[in-house]
This record gives C-alpha cells, structure tokens and sequence, in this order.
C-alpha cells in the first residue's frame, strides 16, 4: 500500500528494519534544541533525536520515525506544530495531536495518551508497512508503546530515563507529603505505566549498572535477564576539542558581562535549574572559598528564561537560592549565570572551558547517566561528577577526573582545587577523556550493539500485561496457528464472522476457507464478532484451529481485542461506559418474569445476558422499556428466540466494527461481515459488505432483499466461500448482479 504523505516516501522493497521511537512529552526537534527550557526538555529528547539520526546512517536500517506530540501552541516555536520534519533520508520526526493544542507538562499528558495510541496507529497505516520494533522513551511512551506493540505483536523496546519509584522514594526521604507527590506528578499512573512497560518489554536499555540493579530492581516486573546496559552516546561531529585558531565564539560576549577576568579558568556546569541538580553546593563551595574564586570563575548554564517570577515553583526556588547565594558571598564578577544560550553554544561551552584549562562539574544529588559528562569529556575537559549512578560508570571508563560526595562541599573543594592546580594532572585526564570517550561512547558504537541485541529477537513479541491471552487455555497448545504480527495496519480488506452457526459448523468448510484466505488473501485482516465471552471464544477456535485473528469483538460488542496479544481497547471500553449502571440493572430484571441469569461464564463487564421462556416472560421490547422507565439506558440483543444480552446503549457488533475501522483508517465498506442471527443484525446492516449463511434463524429474514446483504444458500462457512465469489472479495471488491 504505497503512500507519501509528505515525508519519506514509504514505498520500498528494502529488508531493512523499520524503527519507530515514541518520545511523547516535552519539546522534540531536529536543530537547536530547547535543552533546559523546562523539566520536560532535557537529555531525554537529544538523546531521542541523536538516537534516530545514528540509527538512519546504519546500513542494517531502513526508516526511523520518531514520534512525539504535535504542539500549536503561540508561546513556542512553530516547529513543533509541523507533522513531519526530515532528519535524513532515513529518519523523520512524526507529530501527532493528543489533546489540547497547546503546550502541556508531562504529568498532565496522561489522560490524552489512549489518544496518541490510536493516532499512533493512524501514522502506521499511512505507512503501510508494520515497525519490527517500537522503542518507548519515558513512562508515557512506555504505556502508549505497551498497548501498540500489543496489538501488532511486534517486540517493544523501553528506556526508562528516570523511574517513578525512584522519584517518590527521594521525594518521602526530603520530607514531601505522599498526598502533594501524587497531585503534583500523577505518581502512581507513572508508575502502573512503568510496571506495564517493563512486563511488556522484550528489552530494557539502561545507560548504567546501577540503574537495572537499585533502580528498576524496585519494580515487581523486574526482570533482569531482559536488560541490558547501553550508555548513550556522543555526537562526535559536534563535540570535539577547539584548534589552535579557533575563533571567539559568541557566547563569549554573554559571559563577558558578568566576569570581571573572563580569560581565568572555569568552573563549568550545565543543568536544568532543579533542586535535584545541587547548583546550590557548588555555589557554595565556590564562595566559602576565597583562593578558589582568585583560581577561576564560575560558569552556570540553566536552561534558558525570561522572568524567574514567572517560572514554575520549582525552578523559580532554585533561582531564588541561587540569587540569595550570589549575594551572600558577593560573588558579582567572579560567576556568570545567562539567561539565553542555543544549542550550539554548548560545544562552545565546553571548549572555552578547555581553552582556559578549566573543568566541567555535575555536583546531582543523583545522576542516572550524566550526558553532559561525555559531551565535556569529548572536548577535551576534565570532569568531577557526584558519586552516583552514570557518573560511576563514566569515570571509570574514561579515567578523566573525579566522583564527589555531593554533600559534602570540602570534598567538592578539594576536587576542584586538584583539577585547577594540577597542571599535569589536568593534560592527563584531558587526554584520557579525549581517548576513552570515542571508544565507549560515542553513538556508533550505542548503535551497533543496540542493534545485535535487537536482532536477536525478530520474531519475538511483545510480553503483554494488558493480554489475558496467558490465563486462557489457548497457550496450552503451542501448534495452535498463533501468527507473530497483526495485519491490521497492513490490511485493504476486512473479513468478520460470527463463530456460532456461521464461522464453525462445518469442518471441511472451515479449512476450505482457511486455504482460501492463506492462499489468495495477503493484506485481508480476519476478525471475529460474537455474543461469546472472550476465554469461551479463544477456547472455541483453538478448537477448530482457527488462526488467532487480527479482531476479536466479543460478548455482544462490549469488548474488542487487538492482534496475537490480545490486547484491550480500553477507549473503546470508556467510550460504552457511559451511563452503564450494571447493579441496578439487575435489580429491575429480578422482578421481570420468565427470564434467568446465564452461567457467570457468559457475564461481561459490559454484558449481562439471560435466558428467556417467552412463553412465560414479556417481550423484548417490553423488557428494554421497563429499563429504561428505570432511567436504565441499555441495549437489547436478541438471538435464537431464547438469549437477551443486555450492553451499554453504545455497545454493539456494528458499532464495534465501525469503531476499529475508523481507528485502524479502513473504510467500512471494505468489511465483509457474516453472520446468522438476530445479534449479527447490527453489523449486517448498512455500509458493509454483508452475507448471512443458509443455516440462518429466522429472527434475521427481515433482512433479505436489503442492499449488500447477500443470503447465501450453503451452510456454515460454505456461505461465506459464496460470499468471497459474490463480492469478488479478493480482487475488486464488486458484488456479481
């Protein structure tokens, strides 16, 4: 299904691989990143960014999309609100919308995320061809990649960048009430999403040991065996060492209004302006001493602002402490602090640090990787880091400076006395970084062993949490024809069948069928529509060897389930919700006679169904209108004069399939639906390409004569053999006369 829709043409005979990256929140582009501009824009998106530039150059790819949210928001730039934007010849950025146009914090995304799944969706049909893997960035891209990679069966890679249960537990050790944690961050969402995520996932990338160890070690699906420890890498072709005639660069002027001798060494930190990052201690570090300030200057780049009055209450308090600090110590002339940089200042950054022998310091409290440490070390700086997570790692890898107790402001003084004064000692760790940085971090080699680990499981799927598939007695026969992928993002064409007295019946028609759509059937999707409860469905096909199909629209219309994994649609569950009373309504129907409740087997969320003696009990209708003189809005589903379901007043086969047609981009009269009785009547009716078998009940005769609904005269899945002919299901889709 080849499509262009103004971005990389998707028509291609390449076996490359396919990568889609999901990086939801924050502000995502290909030039000038906004980094520091808010808690949302931060490493998280260059390392997205540069992840899917470096894959795009590997040979072994074929197309990266990078996917974020589209953001129409006057208060920043407009890029952000263009769907597509090129990176390469290979790789893309792909904005969707989810929820309000303008511009949203990461913990008020989530109510909008099952939005982003389906747009997500939309963007994979535009290009016509299933990812082999998704790879999810952040919990909120770990639940949207979950459900996707879930309903395509397709393997889903995860990295987390900072964890929930970690932010919570330093949170509660700081003193913050568990009630302000939750309204502030929506913790507990975040860390379902995460759990969810790291259950699904087939790989877990971290950056360093100690996060698979003491951060996602805290998790209840933590499962090591599935982690592996990728550091980030370096854009090399940015950061590298100034040359002997390297020129003036214009961030120079920035810092010359603050300094008084700018040509001093520098003490250089780069950060978002968050308590976390500890920009106090090293103020006050460099302040309590007097020979440090006569040694160098002190350089903070913290994102970029305007008015710190109008900034969120978190980077205004670290403003505000910082100010107090400044003056405290008098400190004017001796530490600059700009409000403005771009992103290419910060190479700049790192190189005049070089250029004047100084060294570059992340004093965090915590530090899960520390990118900024590479980015300096690739320059040629020296580096001190807090004694935490990535930092360990680096140093180690590099030996090119020193760890610090972040705490402890003698040993931050003693580090960074021995880095200024240590002439010999400072050409030594330059070197070092210079050497070690391009043999263990560059992006290269991140690529190439992301992508050995990632060959290892072409055909594995998705480890879904969301799918029930694993409590039902499906999994207990592996021959069972379990296919690895959905077709429904590849799929033209639509075939939906009832099971009960349509699909099964007949053994030698069924197989007939299954050869047919085997042979001649390669972008039809399959689905499965019935009144049955989703174990009792799963349970019948694996019984008659049905393949697992792409659809599973089950008990009367009030569930679908998406691919191998069988995953939920919980939009379309919120979507029937509405007005659903289901207590009450079973207290109206114990006092209606002639009617009896179905075996607990037969009972949905959505669906309460019964028995009905219609000698004994009043009619359908009669039962529907004492509901609703209740203020009960339902619907009455009607079969084989003797079963009543009753769904949401939204619920039905018909309305189901509509809905996954418009969600998965198909137009409806592409559907072949087959059914045989009164439940099957909503999806036979209208736009749909309809065939009721021989064998029908009688309830469904009405039908006949009605525009493309074809009674066929075989029986069981003979009718819908008839049915491929009539239509010329196969080919052009044109009903015979």
């Amino acid at each position: 299904m080849p499509v262009n829709y103004g971005g990389i043409s998707t028509v291609s005979n390449n076996s490359g691989l396919y990568i889609l990256l999901v990086s939801v929140h924050g502000l995502i582009r290909g030039h000038n990143l906004e980094l520091g501009r808010d808690a949302d824009t931060g490493g998280q998106t260059k390392y997205a960014v540069e992840l899917a530039c470096t894959l795009a150059k590997n040979p072994q790819v074929e197309r990266v999309d990078l996917v974020t949210r589209l953001v129409n928001d006057p208060k920043v730039s407009p890029d952000y609100a263009q769907p597509v934007e090129i990176l390469s010849d290979k790789a893309q950025i792909i904005r969707i919308a989810c929820g309000p146009k303008r511009y949203l914090r990461k913990e008020v995304l989530w109510p909008h995320l099952d939005t982003f799944a389906d747009e997500l969706l939309r963007h994979i049909r535009k290009v016509g061809k299933i990812p082999n893997i998704i790879h999810t960035h952040y919990a909120d891209a770990g639940y949207v990649g979950s459900r996707v990679a879930g309903w395509l069966g397709i393997p889903l890679v995860h990295t987390g960048h900072s964890l929930g249960r970690i932010k919570q537990q330093r949170l509660l050790e700081h003193g913050t009430k568990q009630k302000t944690i939750e309204e502030n961050f929506h913790i507990s969402t975040r860390i379902e999403a995460e759990e969810i995520t790291l259950g699904s996932a087939a790989l877990v990338i971290a950056s360093t040991h100690q996060e698979v160890e003491d951060q996602y070690g805290v998790y209840d699906q933590y499962q090591p065996e599935r982690m592996v420890v990728i550091p980030p890498g370096v854009t090399l072709e940015r950061f590298y060492p100034a040359a002997d005639n390297w020129p003036t660069p214009p961030i120079q002027k920035e810092l010359d209004k603050f300094l008084k001798d700018p040509q001093k060494p520098m003490i250089m930190a780069i950060s978002r302006p968050a308590i976390r990052k500890n920009v106090s201690s090293l103020i006050k570090a460099y302040g309590e001493d007097p020979e440090m300030r006569k040694l160098a200057n002190l350089v903070l780049i913290l994102g970029k602002r305007e008015d710190i009055m109008t900034m969120e209450s978190g980077p205004r308090q670290v403003f505000m402490e910082i100010l107090q600090l400044i003056d405290r110590y008098d400190l004017y002339g001796h530490i600059a602090y700009p409000k403005h940089h771009n992103a290419d200042d910060v190479p700049d950054l790192y190189r005049l640090t070089a250029k004047t022998q100084g060294v570059f310091i992340n004093p965090a409290l915590t530090e899960p990787f520390g990118l900024t440490l590479i980015e300096a070390s690739a320059c040629g700086v020296p580096i001190i880091a807090t004694a935490d997570g990535g930092p360990r790692d680096i140093l180690a890898a590099c030996q090119n400076g020193l760890l610090i107790d972040p705490l402890n402001i003698e040993d931050i003084q003693n580090a960074l006395r021995i880095a200024l004064t240590d002439k010999k000692q400072w050409q030594e760790w330059s070197e070092n970084g210079l050497t070690n940085v391009r043999k263990y971090f560059s992006w290269n080699s991140h690529v190439e062993k992301y992508l050995e680990k990632v060959s290892l499981f072409p055909q594995r799927r998705v480890q879904s949490l969301l799918s029930p598939l694993r409590e039902s007695p499906a999994v207990e026969h592996p021959d069972w024809n379990i296919p690895d992928t959905n077709h429904l993002p590849t799929a033209d064409r639509f075939l939906v069948c009832e099971i009960d007295n349509t699909l099964l019946g007949d053994q030698e028609a069924l197989e007939k069928l299954i050869q047919r759509i085997r042979n001649e059937g390669n972008t039809t999707g399959v689905g499965i529509a019935t009144g049955r409860s989703l174990k009792s469905t799963l349970s019948l096909l694996e019984e008659w060897r049905f393949p697992m199909p792409d659809l599973l629209i089950t008990s009367a219309g009030s569930s679908i389930y998406y691919g191998p994994q069988i995953v939920t649609d919980t939009s379309w569950q919120r979507h029937i919700a509405y007005n659903w009373r289901r207590s009450e309504i079973r207290k109206v129907m114990q006092d209606i006679p002639g009617v009896e409740l179905q075996s607990a087997d037969a009972q949905g969320k959505f669906k309460i169904s019964y028995f009905v003696d219609e000698a004994k009990s009043p009619s359908v209708r009669e039962i529907i209108r004492r509901l609703r003189q209740h203020g009960l809005h339902v619907k009455g589903v009607y079969s084989h004069n003797m079963y009543l379901d009753l769904v949401p007043i939204r619920a039905s086969k018909g309305d189901a399939i509509r809905y996954a047609a418009l969600k998965w981009g198909l137009p409806v009269h592409r559907f072949l639906v087959a059914g045989a009785s009164g439940n099957d009547e909503s999806m036979l009716a209208g736009n749909t390409l309809a065939v009721v078998v021989g064998n029908h009940s009688q309830e469904i005769e009405k039908l006949r004569g009605l525009p493309q609904i074809y009674f066929a005269q075989g029986n069981y899945a003979w009718g819908i053999l008839e049915a491929l002919d009539h239509y010329d299901f196969f080919g052009n889709l044109s009903p015979t006369p």
